[in-house]
């Protein structure tokens, strides 16, 4: 029996699925007439993913959804398969890099691509730090690559089918040559991926942008009104006065950005000065090895500014999803992750707790100003997943539990913690 996956087509996520099961031998085919934002709206599909997301896998035994959970199951229908590694430290190393695969590469080339489609605010400070963070993840990835031909071991794994088909998306849309010349081996290892027979039957022939896809315009240009001319202008002048003008280059015919307009202001920069450094407070910290409490909790409450900054305690919604530890963290990481756009302006504290699911996810942020800042609202969808309470700093209780976030105290609230993440 063939297992059918639910899928528009092309879709990059069912790559992942379909040329693992190209390398395995097992029979996938993709169902009939799929059509996106419908085929996925229907009764049928909801009972199978209740989100409506795709892929889908349809296997004799139920539905599985996410790519990657998809992707391992067919890999693991084979025995002893050769793409999931040779011995228990290989599959660990298979699954670390499919994880930095989906956090450190897919995340943010997904965040530099939606705005780009019209399908989030489009904001220049953002971008700018999604591209940072991508660059950090490739220089990183380069630096591996720079010694090995694959990511683990001598032959393709799964590992690298996720990592190549998350790097595609930038390939096709994004990432110029001028971009990732400065990769030169994540450059070699994704054309040696791309043109394994597996993943041409699959992807076809894969060709690189040559310019970055352009920033959707949010209004029509409306054409100008001709101002009138003079009754004694000659036509030869202004005829000649059209000539000197150069008609002005496309960004798509140049195959890159026009240049940047001047940054706008960030609201948070506009307000008044603080007596609160949120670096010092960073520094400090970040240096305070032994007595944490005497030393680091004392310095953040002499360095407060309750005029120019809010604390905000923040609790996942829903906690009773929390049933995988891994995928929990993960959570929480890409969140840290998309909240880098507020990077200078806040710091936080992140707390997995339990010691069995449902793990509790509770946080702790010091954000610039009295509100959350409104750039973060919009452009991080994490923030509405949480419930935002403001923290009341005479409320001594309130003020003990800032103090247990920030020093990850343990047992917190009766409970061992899982981990802790800072964002600073």
């Amino acid at each position: 029996m063939a297992l059918v996956l639910h899928a528009g087509k092309p879709n990059k996520n069912a790559f992942k699925t379909l040329i693992a099961a190209e390398y395995s031998g097992i029979d996938v085919k993709l169902a009939d007439n799929f059509e996106m934002g419908v085929s996925n709206k229907t009764p049928e599909f909801l009972k199978m993913n209740p989100i409506g997301k795709v892929p889908v896998l349809e296997t004799p035994d139920g539905p599985i959804f996410e790519s990657n959970a998809i992707a391992r199951y067919v890999t693991f229908l084979k025995a002893d398969n050769p793409l999931y590694g040779s011995s228990l430290y290989e599959s660990a190393l298979i699954e670390q890099w499919i994880d930095f695969a989906s956090l450190e590469i897919d995340d943010n080339i997904i965040y530099w691509f939606r705005p780009r489609m019209g399908l989030a605010v489009y904001l220049p400070p953002a971008e700018e730090s999604v591209i940072a963070a991508l660059k950090r993840a490739l220089a990183a990835l380069n630096t591996h690559l720079a010694c090995n031909t694959y990511l683990v071991g001598h032959s393709v794994t799964l590992a690298d089918i996720v990592m190549t088909i998350n790097l595609f998306l930038g390939f096709a849309h994004l990432m110029t040559k001028s971009f990732t010349s400065e990769f030169p081996h994540v450059e070699r290892y994704f054309w040696t991926m791309v043109n394994q027979p597996n993943f041409r039957k699959i992807l076809g022939e894969v060709k690189q942008t040559e310019s970055v896809l352009p920033i959707p315009s949010k209004k029509p240009s409306q054409p100008k009104e001709a101002k009138p001319k003079a009754k004694d202008e000659p036509k030869k002048e202004a005829k000649k006065e059209v000539e000197k003008e150069p008609a002005k280059p496309r960004a798509e015919d140049a195959g890159e950005e026009e240049a940047p307009k001047p940054k706008p202001k960030n609201p948070l920069d506009l307000l008044p000065p603080s007596k609160m450094i949120l670096d010092d407070w960073k520094r400090l910290y970040s240096n305070t090895k032994t007595n944490f409490r005497e030393v680091a909790i004392k310095g953040f409450w002499d360095m407060y500014d309750p005029e120019g900054y809010s604390l905000w305690f923040c609790d996942y919604k829903y906690n009773e999803e929390n049933t995988v530890s891994f995928v929990t963290l993960n959570k929480v990481s890409g969140f840290l992750q998309r909240m880098d756009l507020a990077r200078k302006f806040a710091f936080g504290k992140m707390l997995v707790i339990g010691s069995g699911p449902p793990f509790k996810v509770k946080g702790l942020w010091l954000f610039r100003g009295q509100e959350i800042p409104q750039f973060v609202l919009d452009e991080c969808y994490d923030m509405e997943l949480y419930e935002w309470k403001k923290v009341d700093t005479s409320d001594e209780a309130q003020k003990e539990r800032v103090n247990q976030m920030i020093e990850d105290y343990e047992p917190f609230e009766g409970e061992p913690l899982l981990d802790a993440k800072c964002f600073k």
